[in-house]
Parts: C-alpha cells; structure tokens; sequence
C-alpha cells in the first residue's frame, strides 16, 4: 500500500533520541509521496550562514529557522504535498500547525516515540560526541568552519539533569495532533514497524 490519497502530514513526535530519523526513513522508504521537513537541518544551516556569538544570538538564528520551517510547511501545504517532520514537538508548535492543517485541509498524524529516559540520555550523548554531530548544537559561540575535536569540551553539552527535566517538563510526552500513534522506543529493536507503517496507510488512503 504504497499510494497515498489524503494531504496528510506525519509529525514523529516524543522524547529526543528516540530514533525519529530512522523512523522517518523507513516512512519515506515505503511511502516516498512524502516530503521531508526537517527543523534542525533548517537550523544547522542558518546556524553556518549566520553564526551566533553567544546564547541570545543562537536563540535569534533559532527563531528565525522556526519561521523558515513554518513558511516552508505552508508552502507545501498549498501545494497539497503529503508532509513528514521530526521534532520533539511541544504546545509551542501545536498552535501554529493546528492552524496551518485546518487551513489546509489537512489529516495529520502524531508518532509519539517514548522510552526509558535513562536509556534515551545514553543514546543522545553518544550522538551528540560524534563528530558528524552539528557543533552548533553544543556550543554557545559558533561560526562555520570551527572544529571542537573533543567534544566533551563543548560548553552546552545537555547533562542528563536538563535531559530528564526536558523529557518530564516540556510537555513532549503529551503532544498530540490528529491521530495518535504511540512507540516505546526503549529499545528500537522491539518496534513493530511494519504494523506502524500499515496504519499509515489505513489513515491516509481511507
């Protein structure tokens, strides 16, 4: 059932590390009529074409990704094209994208990933060292071309302490739009993907 009729928007939701790009490409993999929209891609890129001196210039660039992202959601909106986003998506996004779908007609779909925030942390440090790591997302002064060789010198790296307080607090395990499909993603080898991707399709091509 790779065909898909409705406009329809994916939103892979839930705790940081929880495996949503892969998640999205196995999305993509089987229903390639989806566009992908990526906030920290849009991000990473303004990050290189701006670059930021201190935490409130980050924050600016971060804000002026977040209208980018909105304007090209919109954008594809009225082209009627079927969308996918990952984020750890929180009631500062709903409202704009609640308004956006109902403007648009659109069916959505919520993939809300949790799991053991322990674990998750784990997961997210280890991306987070990995050299093919943004920098920009560790540091608090950044312009392209700058290299941090060992990262665990990077003075915005999330302790686990802002990790947990972000998974319980922000409000990511309850963000919902649309039709709501939950994953424990504990251990992403116990996913049933092939069960989430036929319900993707039962929603979108009713």
């Amino acid at each position: 059932m790779g065909f898909i009729m409705k406009k329809c928007m994916i939103l892979l939701a839930g705790y940081p590390a929880t495996g949503k790009s892969s998640m999205c490409a196995l999305i993509l993999k089987k229903y390639p009529r989806f566009q992908t929209v990526n906030q920290d891609e849009m991000k990473e890129q303004m990050w290189d074409e701006y670059g930021f001196n201190n935490q409130e210039e980050k924050t600016k660039v971060e804000n002026m990704a977040w209208a980018r992202y909105y304007a090209v959601i919109e954008e594809k909106m009225k082209q009627g094209e079927c969308i996918i986003s990952d984020y750890p998506f929180s009631d500062k996004q709903k409202g704009r994208l609640t308004d956006l779908s109902r403007k648009y007609g659109y069916e959505v779909i919520t993939i809300r990933s949790l799991g053991n925030i322990e674990h998750l942390y784990e997961v997210s440090r280890k991306r987070d060292l990995a050299q093919d790591r943004h920098l920009g997302h560790l540091v608090s002064c950044y312009h392209k071309g700058d290299v941090l060789e060992d990262r665990t010198q990077a003075d915005s790296l999330v302790t686990y302490e802002i990790f947990q307080d972000r998974c319980l607090h922000k409000g990511y395990d309850k963000f919902q739009m649309g039709h709501l499909i939950e994953v424990d993603a504990s251990d992403f080898s116990k996913i049933d993907y092939a069960q989430i991707l036929e319900e993707i399709g039962k929603l979108c091509s009713e």
